[in-house]
């Protein structure tokens, strides 16, 4: 039995399908303007017999492509335990949310907190940075892991982050300095909000900003215990959603 799981995100779509437990396929592309009918292309040629979409634009795929939705807790919890059945902690990073999930030892979510009425703390804020910096996105994590330690950046407020970055650079404040300030400061809130929720470990961190080597580094450096980083962080979601399809196999047919 062929499942797909898909996690429909603010700055990208994920795809994953299993076939009797274990990964065939796995895709990633931008969510663009019409996240819809990227869907639609991504699903179009793959033959499948259940499908199940979780993420932000979850919704989007009901009464279109058929399948059920589950929120992104769930598939997380299910995505991370598949990679690492120890895992007892989950930290997610992704375009414009962020979540802490605490799991018992059977994988269960036991709490979470999200971030998600705020571009602070997430990959768009990361993003507007990096323009900011007149620096690649993929490249902005290198350049602040040169920088030292020593300043902190006060806001997390796009606006007034931006012109607090501004202003130290215009005291003479080194450009890779100031960069590591502005990672550091998005570690220093997701870290807040995932000891809220637990302090047990092995942790997971996922999601499109586990990507960034700055981030996970310092996350780490911050992590008294074991941290996993899958090597593709962002299909966590859809993995956890073809799992759980995989579970149901009586979910409706597509």
């Amino acid at each position: 039995m062929v499942v797909a799981g898909i996690d429909i995100g603010s700055r990208s779509i994920e795809l994953v399908l299993l076939d009797n437990g274990e990964v065939v396929s796995s895709r990633r592309e931008d969510s663009t303007f019409n996240p819809l009918a990227q869907c639609r292309r991504m699903l179009d040629g793959c033959s499948f017999d259940t499908l199940v979409a979780t993420g932000y634009g979850r919704n989007l795929l009901n009464g279109d492509l058929g399948g059920v939705n589950i929120t992104e807790i769930q598939a997380y919890a299910l995505g991370a335990r598949y990679l690492y059945p120890g895992c007892r902690a989950i930290l997610d990073i992704g375009g414009q949310d962020a979540k802490a999930i605490a799991l018992d030892d059977r994988g269960g979510v036991m709490k979470f907190e999200m971030n998600d009425r705020c571009a602070a703390g997430t990959g768009k804020f990361l993003e507007f940075m990096a323009t900011s910096f007149q620096a690649p996105l993929e490249d902005f994590g290198r350049f602040a892991l040169r920088g030292r330690e020593g300043i902190t950046i006060n806001s997390m407020c796009t606006v007034f982050a931006e012109s607090e970055v501004t202003s130290l650079i215009a005291r003479g404040a080194n450009a890779e300095d100031v960069a590591l300030a502005v990672h550091a400061s998005i570690v220093r809130r997701s870290l807040g909000m995932l000891r809220r929720v637990t302090k047990a470990t092995p942790l997971v961190f996922a999601g499109g900003v586990a990507r960034n080597a700055c981030i996970t580094e310092l996350v780490r450096r911050s992590t008294s215990g074991e941290v996993l980083v899958p090597e593709e962080p962002d299909v966590v979601g859809a993995l956890g959603a073809a799992l759980y399809a995989a579970r149901f196999q009586t979910l409706p047919v597509r």
